[in-house]
C-alpha cells in the first residue's frame, strides 16, 4: 500500500529529528571546490533538488560518506549507460537509495450537492521515489568525470571569494561593517557585519553574511514566522546558497545549537514543520541569488 502524505512528511521528520539530536546539522558541512560537489542535484535535468529533498539527500551523503553532488533514479542511471551498484549486505533493504518527494498534481471531479453540477479540482499529492548517488553507480567512460573531486582548498589568510562578492554585491543590500555583531535590522534595513578580517576563515564570514541576507529577505519574500523559525529558515537558506557557490562550510555550531531545543520541539510537534521551514527558505536562496544566477548546462 502506498504510504500517505502524512506518514511520508512524519518518516522524513523522524529521520531529521534523531540527526538533530545526535548532533549531526544535515544543512552543514564543509563542501570542496569541485564541481562535482555541492548542492544535490539531478544528473538528467541539471537541476538542484528542492523542498525537503536537499536535506534528505544531504543526510544520505553523510550516512554514506559521499561527496558527488549528483543524483538520479535507477532508469535515468541506466538510460545514460550507467549501472547501479547492488546493495552491500550491511545495508538494509530501503536505505542504500535515497527517499525523495515530489507533489504530483491529481485532478478529481467533485459534484455540488444542492445543483448537481459537476467541475473539476486539482490538488497535490505527496509522493516519494529513489534516487542514486554517482558514487553508488558503475559509471561507463563518458561519465566517470562526475565523480572527480578536487581536495578543499584552504587559505591561511582571507581572501575575496569571487563568486560570492558577486552575489552579496549583486542583491544591493545594505551591508555595512564594524562593532562586535553581526545582524539584519528591519528598522533601517540595513545588515550589520563585523569587519572581515575578524573572522577565523572565508566560510565563517560568507556564511554569517549569506545568514543575515536570508533575514534581509524576509520581507520581501513576504514571510511570517516566530524567531527560532526565522533563524532555522535563515540556516538552511545560507547553507543552500553556499552549496550552490561551492563555499565550504562552517562546522562552527555555537550558534545553531542554541536554537535546537525550539526547533527539536517545533519538529516534533508539527511533521510539516521542516517541510515549510526548508520551503521558505529555498524561496530566500532563490531571491538572494537571483540578482546574480547564471544557468551552466552540464554534458553528460
Amino acid at each position: 500500500m502506498a504510504k500517505t502524505s502524512k506518514q511520508i512528511q512524519t518518516e522524513i521528520t523522524n529521520k531529521i529529528v534523531e540527526s538533530l539530536k545526535a548532533g549531526t546539522i544535515p544543512w552543514r558541512k564543509p563542501w570542496n571546490t569541485s564541481p562535482n560537489c555541492g548542492a544535490p542535484t539531478n544528473v538528467v535535468s541539471n537541476n538542484p533538488y528542492r523542498g525537503i529533498n536537499p536535506l534528505l539527500l544531504e543526510l544520505h551523503r553523510q550516512e554514506h560518506d559521499f561527496s558527488c553532488k549528483w543524483y538520479a533514479t535507477y532508469k535515468q542511471w541506466q538510460d545514460l549507460g550507467a549501472k547501479v551498484l547492488h546493495r552491500p549486505d550491511h545495508i538494509k533493504p530501503g536505505e542504500f537509495g535515497a527517499g525523495v518527494i515530489f507533489y504530483a498534481p491529481i485532478k478529481k471531479t467533485k459534484q455540488d450537492p444542492v445543483t448537481g453540477e459537476e467541475t473539476e479540482v486539482e490538488f497535490a499529492m505527496l509522493k516519494q521515489y529513489s534516487v542514486f548517488n554517482a558514487e553508488q553507480v558503475e559509471l561507463p567512460d563518458h561519465l566517470r568525470h562526475l565523480i572527480d573531486i578536487e581536495p578543499e582548498t584552504k587559505n591561511d589568510e582571507f581572501c575575496d571569494y569571487e563568486p560570492a562578492e558577486i552575489a552579496i554585491q549583486a542583491t544591493k543590500a545594505d551591508i555595512r561593517f564594524g562593532g562586535n555583531k553581526c545582524y539584519y535590522s528591519l528598522n533601517t534595513d540595513h545588515i550589520q557585519m563585523v569587519s572581515k578580517h575578524r573572522f577565523a576563515t572565508e566560510k565563517e564570514y560568507y556564511s554569517t553574511v549569506l545568514h543575515e541576507l536570508a533575514h534581509w529577505s524576509e520581507k520581501r519574500c513576504e514571510w511570517t514566522g516566530n524567531y527560532a523559525e526565522g533563524e532555522l529558515r535563515a540556516e538552511i537558506a545560507a547553507a543552500f546558497m553556499c552549496s550552490e557557490l561551492q563555499i565550504p562550510q562552517s562546522e562552527d555550531l555555537t550558534n545553531t545549537q542554541a536554537y535546537l531545543a525550539s526547533w527539536l520541539k517545533s519538529l516534533e510537534n508539527d511533521p510539516r514543520f521542516i517541510f515549510k521551514a526548508s520551503t521558505a527558505a529555498n524561496k530566500a536562496a532563490d531571491y538572494i541569488l537571483s540578482f546574480s544566477r547564471k544557468t551552466e548546462p552540464i554534458s553528460v
